[in-house]
């Protein structure tokens, strides 16, 4: 698709520095390590069952899985940087009261309303992120950009859950590591002001309407900006670029849901609370952050797909060692670590796929459909691996998210087989022909 497609100006534009984004999308990765990271510790310390935190960690998924249902809001109503302020006020607070709540079983009532409804905000932020990231990127730097932008995502997910992690276990007051991430996710959204607001999908769409009445039938005018939303979604569907980017978004490639796992069997690896803010937080934070800039590099490099595959063998191979090796700190902080810098790579190269099939365009609408969709593995292997663990041990935890995540990677090269040899037949048979079909 063309990048310029729908804003032939957008070529004479000045392509907003990619550390922007990072900044942008701190809260989006704040939220889900303060969740994932710290709550579910502290809900672990508490005695909760390994299970029902696993269903926690999935309900926060639910407002991504299906933000594709409300993402044409942002392409077709108000300025994307609009939306991003209000997404990121609420979001803020919802962190803040997030924390506010005890983690305890008497707790879990209302941490999975404030679960729900903090991650509303959060796809809101992300979906006016993602479309101004569309809309600023040099096509030749996708993978650059999907790096930084990962790195926000991840690095904000270290300081949701080693910064705030040390703050819980060292302070007598439960509400101050929300209220401390929450401050931390309003000033990274100072940045906004660095981004070019795109033009708005409406009034390029008036022409659509003979005559110029077309701006006095609001209802017109309405149906063609969503007659354009579908066309251009449908482009994206029906080429081999967008339905194998498609397919790669439901199969369990690369989705680091094993890193739920860690915090929970911690003890086992003789980690303590600060072992674990260190490696699933801070640490962590860092290594993944690396880890895109690493994967975004490779991704400019190569072709984008293969490399999204290269990295899921990679994580599982990662897995299955920790598995494997002798259950001691040395090792929990080896591969912890190593899991996080592997979950950048596989971060930023899904995000350089999606870019590359999206173009711009209805952009918040088709990378909330990409980004909806990949949130699915991640929540199913989250029950998974949690079924696993707590039936079967850490091990088989580890080893079930592995054996998936190869199953995945396998059928995505069957299927990238099949489609390329059918492609390859309809352009002989065009050839033959003198026809494009």
């Amino acid at each position: 698709m063309n990048s310029t497609e729908f804003h032939p100006l957008l070529s004479a534009r000045h392509y907003t520095h990619p550390l922007v984004f990072l900044l942008l999308i701190v809260p989006f990765g704040a939220a889900s390590g303060f969740l994932g990271v710290t709550i579910v510790y502290l809900l672990g310390k508490a005695g909760v069952d390994p299970l029902t935190i696993a269903v926690l960690t999935g309900l926060s998924f639910l407002p991504h899985t299906f933000k594709f249902l409300y993402a044409p809001l942002v392409d077709l109503t108000w300025k994307r940087k609009h939306w991003f302020v209000v997404a990121s006020i609420t979001s803020a607070l919802g962190i803040a009261l997030l924390g506010m709540i005890p983690a305890t079983e008497a707790g879990l009532p209302w941490l999975r309303v404030l679960v729900v409804a903090g991650n509303f905000s959060t796809a809101f932020l992300s979906l006016s992120v993602e479309s101004l990231m569309a809309y600023n990127t040099a096509p030749d730097q996708l993978g650059r950009t999907a790096g930084w932008f990962q790195a926000g995502n991840l690095g904000g997910s270290g300081l949701g859950g080693g910064l705030a992690l040390v703050i819980a276990e060292n302070t007598v007051s439960p509400w101050l590591p929300g209220v401390v991430l929450a401050t931390i996710c309003l000033l990274t959204g100072l940045a906004i002001r660095y981004t070019t607001e795109p033009e708005p999908h409406l009034p390029a769409l008036a022409d659509e309407r003979p005559g110029t009445a077309a701006l006095a039938h609001p209802s017109w005018y309405l149906w063609c900006a969503i007659r354009r939303v579908l066309l251009d979604l449908w482009q994206v569907s029906r080429s081999r670029m967008g339905y194998l980017g498609l397919l790669i978004c439901f199969l369990p490639i690369g989705s680091g849901a094993a890193g739920n796992l860690f915090p929970l069997f911690a003890a086992e690896w003789g980690a303590s609370a600060n072992d674990v803010a260190a490696t699933s937080g801070a640490l962590s934070g860092l290594l993944s952050a690396l880890g895109c800039m690493v994967g975004g590099y490779i991704c400019d490099r190569m072709d984008r797909k293969n490399a999204y595959a290269m990295f899921g063998i990679l994580m599982a191979v990662c897995a299955v060692l920790m598995a494997w090796a002798p259950h001691n700190l040395n090792m929990y902080y080896l591969f912890v670590l190593s899991y996080g810098f592997v979950s950048g790579l596989c971060f930023a190269s899904f995000t350089a796929v999606t870019l590359e099939a999206i173009g711009t365009g209805a952009a918040a609408t088709k990378y909330s459909i990409f980004s909806s969709l990949s949130n699915t593995p991640i929540a199913y292997m989250g029950i998974l691996n949690g079924y696993f663990y707590e039936k079967y041990g850490s091990n088989a935890g580890l080893v079930s998210d592995a054996a998936i995540g190869v199953a995945g990677v396998l059928l995505f090269f069957v299927v990238t087989a099949v489609s390329k040899s059918l492609h390859d037949r309809y352009l002989q048979r065009c050839q033959v022909t003198g026809s494009v079909g």
